[in-house]
């Protein structure tokens, strides 16, 4: 087994975000400036009523006003800059974390067998990602200032202070609630967002065998169902967040009313001045804003805390892998060695103790009934599946040793059902390389016997193919899936049902595909239902139930089979006569 970094994935997030330390202490840095500022709009009202007016000059009033717009100015460009910055954050998280979860994700087959949920993955990381960048980001840098604002209104008069902290504490009251009221229905709706997205998927997929089955109409009827019950639980999230989001809104607004109609009063009684009125309703506002943006990002500010829970143990239950000594390409020599296999989430094996050694310039033909077996003993060659007991081994080294890549480029795969994904031919041979090689992707068109064949496309190499594959025929697919199979030159291919969907033509270019891998010192494994597969294969292993029932040479093997079987079938009719 790889080896792994000793951290959990709560230590792995922090540590990205550390790395971050330099921008969240410049968006502190921005932020306090920017509140700062603030104080810019009140500063001039109190100047404006208690100053300007009460001297009448002109003089001073244009020179605030100056003063004014420039402080306006650098408050500005400084939020733009801390926007740019949180922006920068969230894009240097994802980017970090994007490769590892898209590898888990890839890999969700066997890790949700081991109860760890790769779904939500990218949608966990895009919701981190997004709280980093938004708004409500800066409310941690500006709900401390909520204090010293209510300060400064005690500075003007202690009632107003007690009144704007009253209005502080309320609001905070609505946050707690918003919280905790909007939790279970944000959950809700996130997993009836998450069924309904899946059988989309699904039945897009499939919308062929839905239109031919004629289960338009039942599909439908089920897809409706999970489209209504996603819509009702989005609406009663939307209903509640928006209850919250409203009235702390709405308290807030009143608030400053609240504040300006106790600040007349207090002028009234001579114990406060006009401009000091104005800049407490004006302070109050601001001094409340972080906590009604807060809570206006909750919904998002919730799915990150909820991505940031799953991610983490998502990250810590798939560890990334320490680096390894990159191996020299191996022979083609296969050793299978008491070897015992339980798929994943299964509890029962489907292979076991099975021994076998395949020489290079051999090809081995395994046979067998519907789950014998065979499927699983390809998963299991190629490292799709590791073993539960036993040894694989590549000329001497275990498969997982080559890790998942560089087993890939000394192990061609040919599953049963071959996909093709969207692309020009030659890019699905190449599997999907960026920047593949025309001369290794002919090549290997030309060794699967595909070359001809792909040249009558439309566009030859350049062919486009849908996500579906569906421009192509099953023969044509499994052959340009052979062809992806022997691009890179691989000392091992593995063939599940090769020739299942080959026509004559097909099955005699595989043959020679086959022979040619051989004469090369190549070794070939063919999972097979029909003979034609096994034409040039030298052994035959035969497994029944998961177990070696026969192994040897084909033609022994082949004559013991048919010998004991024909003693069974006579054995039985004698008994029933």
């Amino acid at each position: 087994m790889a080896r792994v970094k000793a951290n959990t994935g709560v230590e792995e997030l922090r540590r990205v975000l550390r790395e971050s330390a330099g921008s969240f202490l410049a968006m502190g840095f921005f932020s306090f400036f920017v509140n700062l500022l603030v104080l810019t709009g009140p500063l001039f009202m109190l100047q404006i009523y208690d100053r300007v007016l009460a001297s009448r000059s002109e003089a001073t009033l244009v020179a605030l006003t100056g003063l004014v717009v420039g402080l306006y100015l650098v408050m500005g460009v400084l939020d733009h800059v801390r926007s740019r910055v949180a922006a920068r954050v969230g894009a240097r998280f994802q980017n970090r974390f994007d490769s590892r979860v898209f590898n888990a994700v890839l890999d969700r087959t066997a890790l949700n067998a081991r109860g760890i949920a790769t779904h939500t993955g990218m949608r966990d990381l895009d919701s981190i990602q997004k709280a980093l960048s938004s708004p409500a980001v800066f409310s941690v840098f500006d709900i401390p200032w909520t204090p010293f604002f209510l300060f400064v209104i005690f500075t003007f008069h202690p009632l107003m202070g007690v009144l704007g902290i009253a209005g502080g504490l309320i609001l905070v009251v609505l946050t707690w609630l918003n919280q905790n009221g909007t939790k279970g229905d944000q959950e809700k709706a996130m997993i009836a967002g998450r069924q309904s997205d899946e059988l989309t998927q699904t039945l897009q997929k499939e919308s062929d065998t839905v239109r031919a089955l004629g289960m338009r109409r039942a599909v439908a009827a089920r897809w409706q169902m999970l489209r209504d019950k996603a819509l009702e639980a989005n609406i009663r999230y939307s209903d509640s967040n928006g209850f919250y989001a409203i009235s702390s809104k709405t308290f807030r607004v009143f608030l400053q009313s609240a504040i300006l109609a106790l600040g007349a009063w207090l002028v009234l009684q001579n114990e406060l001045s006009a401009g000091a009125m104005i800049a407490s309703s004006i302070i109050i506002g601001r001094a409340l804003a972080p906590i009604e943006g807060a809570i206006g990002q909750w919904s998002l500010v919730q799915r990150a805390f909820s991505g940031w829970r799953d991610l983490s143990l998502l990250l810590e239950r798939v560890p990334e892998e320490d680096s390894r000594t990159t191996l020299p390409k191996p022979k083609a020599l296969l050793e299978v060695s008491q070897t015992t296999v339980v798929p994943p989430g299964e509890k029962v094996a489907t292979l076991r103790m099975l021994n076998f050694r395949l020489e290079p310039g051999q090809a081995l033909g395994v046979i067998g009934q519907s789950a014998s077996g065979k499927s699983t003993l390809a998963r299991v060659l190629t490292g799709i599946w590791p073993p539960a007991a036993g040894d694989v081994r590549l000329d001497g080294a275990s498969l997982d040793q080559y890790g998942t890549d560089g087993l890939a480029e000394h192990v061609g795969y040919l599953p049963q059902d071959v996909v093709l994904f969207e692309g020009t031919v030659a890019e699905n041979i190449a599997r999907m390389q960026l920047d593949p090689d025309p001369r290794l992707v002919v090549e290997a068109a030309r060794k699967a016997g595909a070359h001809d064949m792909i040249l009558r496309l439309p566009d030859g190499y350049d062919t486009r193919l849908p996500a579906s594959g569906g421009r192509l025929s099953g023969g044509q697919k499994q052959r340009v899936g052979l062809a992806r199979a022997l691009y890179g030159d691989p000392v091992l291919l593995v063939l599940d049902e090769p020739n299942s969907n080959l026509d004559a033509e097909g099955s005699l270019a595989l043959n020679l595909a086959i022979r040619n891998l051989k004469e090369e010192g190549k070794s070939v494994v063919i999972m097979a239902h029909r003979p034609a597969a096994i034409e040039q294969c030298d052994l035959i292993l035969i497994l029944e139930n998961g177990q070696r029932l026969a192994f040897g040479p084909r033609d022994d093997v082949l004559r013991a089979h048919l010998r004991n079987h024909a003693q069974v079938v006579g054995g039985t009719d004698g008994g029933n006569k």
